[in-house]
């Protein structure tokens, strides 16, 4: 039996993807949304259920029954099938491990561990190649090893991945090398042979003959390594070229060991590569420390690091000037910074170097952040011009535009294929985010700069009367909350309750099916800064005009501790690896301790910092009232 909730009339998916938000798969999978979508299979994230007081997220892999041709659809199912079979059967550190498995009319679905983190393919796109050290290369190659090793030794036959490549290793939290994607995987048999299948480029040569072996695997790992190492993609030069770009041509830090280890597993005769996976490792294992630098992300030159004291200070990564004060917040997308300042330009930069890409004018100065719908490749962005903007992510050029009757300095909220944004003319729009046609309004009768939060029920957002208003999704309000002033602060909802702060001196906890009071706490000055929830230390963090950065209990509204500044705090903070970041009046962007709130390191610039950080892949992107966007090292 199958829940589903709709937007109203509204909704629609994703091109091939099948399942709504809100759907819950047999009894206990709640689909949040869709993680990806490729020929054969669409990925979704959803909540399991059985964890009522726990919010537990898992991968739903379904098979897409796109093709007509019956023998097609008979193999797409036998892979399919194969798959969740194989990953039954494993047990490995670096695997998904697999919940479920379960048809339903004409799809089957898998249901298995969701790995937080971004695969070698996104992380090559987004993350510059001086930024990662090759020791930190060399250690995530010496897992994908131990993970191809434990598959090429399985009893009682072995099992060769047969596409090794980057977007098939995902890079978790924690830093290791999780491998997945295992639709084409297959028990070894000696001497058999079959259809080519893998990826060209990543492919070695007997697969081109149907001659898939582990020692295919091997050649696959020796591309994928030559790729990150170098960022020359083998999708786009010659077949079998590895040998004319030597890695060290390109990246002169790889050891020349290294480099040797990488042109044997290319080595275009299978016999002239290691003789296993296991091999291979204990090759990359044994290669001398120097020359390799520190673990992990680097940043700069070796001259330019230093670890810093509790206190200390950082150097920008990079800095770009636009032509006035940059108050809106950047945000994130494929490698590319977006931000909007108060020169009327929304500006797209390049993440790794902060150079210019693009810039769209509008007629009003951008108080609101864009926000980024991939599904469209569109940004979308208010303008005090009272327009809604929606820009090409690639080009820069205008897609659709809504008129409003007052400037907008709501930054939208793109979910379940619409966007919702707030005006000052006191409406919040619902549009659909690929063609921007207004599907319905609310009236909330006051200015809207709090922007929405879209749960798979409800649309929760303030006014500048103190209302809260909780709507469905067709627009038809369920219940109000009603501070003393003002809420320009945007909400967040975590676990069924959110949080806001007020004008009138507090910060709410709100149930969201009943618009009831949890708690509130006072603050010394209204709060106009949103609050962030850190869920591994069950705690709210919001800041204040009073100065003040909190940290909250979540459960009670109870203060942990504060963190004092200099002048107001009117920035929302922004969390990262055990850490938050935020900016204040007194023109420092500060790190601080999510446990003990105690200062990391801070960043002066020349002017107050109303603009909110993002963290994206250990850097942190914000804004000044000195012109000038900033890149930080994390």
């Amino acid at each position: 039996m199958v829940d589903t909730q709709n937007l109203g009339n509204l909704p629609e998916s994703p091109q091939g993807a099948s399942l709504q938000a809100g759907t819950v798969l047999q009894n206990r999978w709640r689909i949040i949304g869709v993680l990806g979508i490729g020929g054969m299979s669409s990925v979704y994230k959803a909540r399991d259920l059985r964890f009522p007081n726990v919010v537990r997220y898992v991968a739903v892999k379904e098979m897409l029954n796109l093709v007509t041709d019956p023998q097609i659809r008979e193999m797409t199912l036998r892979n399919f099938e194969r798959e969740a079979d194989i990953l039954a059967s494993l047990s490995h550190p670096a695997m998904p491990e697999i919940y479920d498995y379960f048809p339903r009319g004409d799809q089957i679905y898998l249901v298995m561990e969701f790995i937080t983190g971004k695969d070698l393919e996104a992380i090559l796109n987004s993350v510059p190649m001086e930024r990662i050290s090759v020791d930190t290369i060399r250690k995530w190659a010496i897992e994908l090893c131990d993970v191809l090793a434990y598959l090429h030794e399985h009893e009682p036959e072995p099992i060769i991945f047969r596409d090794v490549k980057p977007s098939n290793v995902m890079i978790d939290q924690h830093g290791n090398v999780r491998l997945i994607d295992f639709g084409i995987a297959k028990v070894f048999e000696s001497g058999q042979k079959g259809t080519m299948i893998g990826t060209e480029g990543y492919s070695a040569p007997e697969q081109y003959k149907g001659e898939a072996t582990p020692l295919s695997d091997i050649y696959g790992i020796g591309a994928t390594l030559h790729h990150v190492l170098t960022r020359r993609d083998p999708r786009l030069e010659a077949p079998f070229s590895f040998a004319e770009r030597p890695v060290r041509q390109y990246n002169p830090k790889v050891s020349a060991e290294f480099e040797a280890i990488i042109m044997r597993a290319l080595a275009y005769n299978p016999t002239e590569r290691f003789a296993s996976v296991r091999e291979m490792k204990t090759a990359l294992e044994q290669l001398s420390r120097p020359g390799f630098g520190s673990v992990g992300i680097s940043y700069g030159s070796a001259e330019d690091e230093e670890y810093l004291e509790e206190g200390g200070s950082v150097v920008p990564i990079w800095k770009f000037r636009c032509e006035d004060e940059v108050r809106s917040s950047p945000v994130v997308h494929g490698g590319i910074v977006y931000v909007g300042a108060y020169d009327t330009n929304l500006y797209a930069l390049q993440a790794n170097d902060g150079s210019f890409k693009w810039k769209f004018a509008t007629e009003g100065g951008l108080a609101a952040s864009p926000a980024v719908d991939p599904d469209n490749n569109v940004v979308i962005i208010g303008s005090e011009d009272s327009v809604i903007y929606a820009v090409d992510m690639r080009t820069g050029r205008i897609v659709w535009t809504i008129m409003t009757e007052r400037p907008v300095r709501c930054t939208a909220r793109v979910a379940l294929g619409h966007v919702f944004v707030g005006s000052d003319d006191g409406k919040l729009y619902a549009a659909k985010s690929g063609n921007g046609r207004v599907i319905w309004k609310y009236d909330a009768g006051a200015p809207i700069r709090s922007r929405p939060w879209v749960t798979d029920e409800y649309i929760i957002f303030g006014s500048e009367t103190g209302e809260v208003v909780g709507l469905d999704l067709g627009g038809t309000p369920k219940w109000r909350f009603r501070a003393r002033r003002g809420v320009t602060s945007s909400p967040v909802v975590h676990e069924g309750v959110a949080y806001v702060g007020s004008n009138d001196w507090h910060v709410y906890a709100i149930d969201i099916k009943t618009g009831y009071t949890i708690w509130r706490f006072r603050t010394q000055k209204p709060v106009w800064s949103s609050p962030a929830v850190d869920a591994d230390t069950k705690s709210l963090l919001v800041g204040s005009v009073d100065g003040n950065l909190y940290s909250l209990d979540i459960e009670s509204g109870k203060e942990r501790w504060r963190f004092t500044t200099e002048s107001q705090i009117t920035s929302s903070p922004a969390l990262g690896d055990g850490t938050v970041y935020f900016g204040g009046i007194d023109r420092n962007v500060y790190c601080i301790d999510v446990k003990t709130g105690k200062l990391r390191w801070s960043f002066t610039t020349e002017g107050p910092v109303p603009s909110s950080p993002c963290v994206a892949d250990s850097v942190v992107y914000i804004g000044s009232s000195d012109n000038y966007v900033y890149a930080l090292t994390a």
